[in-house]
């Protein structure tokens, strides 16, 4: 991924209100994000959600929007359990995992809240907690951090590579 430009505010990295992001710990190279700071947490499109001994727990994802093709499958370990209210107001208890993320050239551990996001327009969206390590959102911009290969985002588009 290309490096976001650093901003003159103490080195922030200064990244679009959408974004390229990796998931390395969980197999996901790839996946379009939204930052919003108006989210506390940051959640994580999940399905088949199954809770196993140890406190971990095993899930898929579809990494790609609007197609549930590539669907990857997923066990870690439980970092925590919360209560999130939804942009809708309504709350729901959620599974938080704690994964390595990698957002325009930074790698930096984040709370992952796991939720089904189907309906939504991003499988991931990168809230505040997330976005205090470094970050500073310019939200007239988009892909400031560069874009994916142009084979990834005809996947994200549904198309073949």
């Amino acid at each position: 991924m290309a490096r976001a430009p650093k901003s003159p505010n103490g080195g922030l990295v200064v990244a679009g209100w959408r974004e390229w992001a990796g998931l390395p710990d969980l197999g996901i190279p790839w996946i379009k994000v939204k930052l919003d700071t108006g989210a506390r947490s940051s959640a994580l499109h999940a399905f088949d959600l199954e809770e196993l001994p140890g406190d971990r727990v095993r899930f898929s994802l579809h990494p790609w929007q609007d197609t549930d093709a590539d669907a990857v499958t997923v066990e870690c370990d439980v970092h925590d359990r919360r209560t999130v209210r939804s942009s809708t107001g309504h709350t729901q208890e959620r599974i938080v995992v704690l994964t390595e993320m990698t957002l325009a050239g930074r790698v930096f551990q984040a709370e992952v809240t796991l939720s089904n996001r189907d309906q939504m327009g991003f499988r991931m969206l990168v809230g505040r907690e997330a976005l205090r390590q470094g970050f500073l959102v310019d939200p007239a911009r988009s892909f400031m951090a560069g874009r994916a290969p142009k084979e990834i985002r005809r996947r994200n588009r549904g198309r073949a590579a």
